[in-house]
């Protein structure tokens, strides 16, 4: 029997928003939910098919497979889930928003979760950042303890079946005319007691440790970028998978070039006499310097545009561009036969008036150099 369109059962468009997915995906939850039709087969039937259109849609890369080859792309059918209690560990932070409950409903002690998210921040160079390079980052990681193997309980000391949940990890409690197994506060779902503690994790069952973790950093990135490192979180709980690693970083300002996007912008000093009757200046670029021409009559203000000379573009194609901005400088000190040449240069402007130059204040002129 062909499975029905993953949009159809949710009752959302192809372009829905991830929010919509949501929304869509609680109701159906809410409404199919194994508490609230009991023995209902079907019930039971939609409540996994929802929660297997969610999971795929959610997820951009089998979204993607999905849409372009339908669920011959998810080779099978993107997995889907053998009970309710694999959709409930799976979208636990869901039902937590729907029942009020932390963890979810029926977040029964032993199952698997997922481990936590980290979070890196990584100060790199201006350098670092428009060539990209391979950092090393010592990460803090939680293992399971090496002297109670992960139970929490100090070696050679008996563990005892909690007296509230008799073991099972989880009890019931009532919300409306729902029953939830929630996890049990007592034994916090190990089913155990500790009567002794581990000296070393002092009962928590983990202890930190540091990881070293190569990352490499794509050429482009900018002030915030954010690099997702995914299973290299804290390890699950119970066989649960890892968490990601979200590194972010801070790029320290240059002083030579200022960044604008994926342009750089450069601030040059010309005399007035360079600026009058031309020349040449070289100028630093990301790689090796080059030598750009001041072309006679160069305004203060004027920007050069040098394509493909700016940043990378993280995700490849086109470089941003340099923006060269010049500043034609008035001398402060000048001899006597300075002074003089420029007289002489003032009598002649009253007899034959400059054209007067545009306005470059108001909008820089830009010139594309190479073209």
């Amino acid at each position: 029997m062909s499975k029905r369109d993953f949009y159809e059962i949710l009752g959302v468009q192809k372009n829905a928003s991830e929010d919509e997915l949501k929304r869509a995906y609680r109701k159906l939850a809410l409404e199919h939910h194994p508490d609230r039709n009991q023995g209902d087969a079907e019930s039971e039937s939609r409540f996994k098919e929802a929660a297997e259109a969610y999971d795929v849609l959610r997820d951009p890369e089998k979204r993607r497979r999905y849409d372009t080859f339908g669920h011959e792309g998810l080779n099978g059918g993107g997995g889907g889930f053998s009970s309710s209690e694999d959709i409930f560990g799976a979208f636990s932070d869901i039902f937590g928003e729907v029942f009020g409950f932390a963890g979810g409903a029926r977040s029964g002690g032993r199952r698997a979760q997922a481990g936590m998210d980290l979070r890196y921040n990584l100060n790199i160079t201006f350098r670092q950042a428009a060539k990209g390079d391979e950092v090393v980052l010592d990460i803090p990681v939680s293992v399971p303890c090496e002297s109670c193997k992960g139970t929490g309980a100090e070696p050679g000391t008996e563990m005892k079946n909690c007296g509230q949940c008799r073991g099972s990890g989880h009890v019931q409690q009532a919300q409306g005319f729902f029953r939830i197994s929630v996890t049990c506060p007592s034994c916090h779902g190990r089913g155990k007691i500790i009567s002794q503690f581990c000296a070393t994790c002092r009962g928590g069952g983990q202890t930190s440790q540091m990881r070293e973790l190569k990352v490499r950093i794509p050429a482009g990135v900018d002030d915030g970028s954010r690099l997702r490192l995914r299973g290299e979180g804290e390890p699950g709980v119970n066989g649960g998978p890892p968490g990601d690693l979200y590194v972010v970083m801070t790029v320290e300002p240059d002083k030579v070039f200022e960044r604008q996007g994926q342009n750089l912008v450069l601030h040059r000093s010309v005399s007035f006499v360079q600026a009058a009757l031309g020349d040449k200046i070289e100028v630093p670029t990301l790689d090796d310097p080059i030598t750009v021409d001041i072309p006679k009559g160069t305004q203060g203000g004027e920007v050069f545009q040098l394509r493909g000379l700016g940043m990378p573009h993280p995700g490849g194609g086109r470089k941003g561009d340099l923006l060269i901005e010049i500043k034609v400088e008035t001398p402060t000190s000048l001899s006597a036969r300075q002074e003089e040449i420029l007289r002489e240069f003032a009598k002649l402007e009253e007899e034959k008036p400059l054209k007067k130059a545009k306005n470059f204040f108001k909008k820089a002129k830009e010139k594309v150099m190479g073209d």
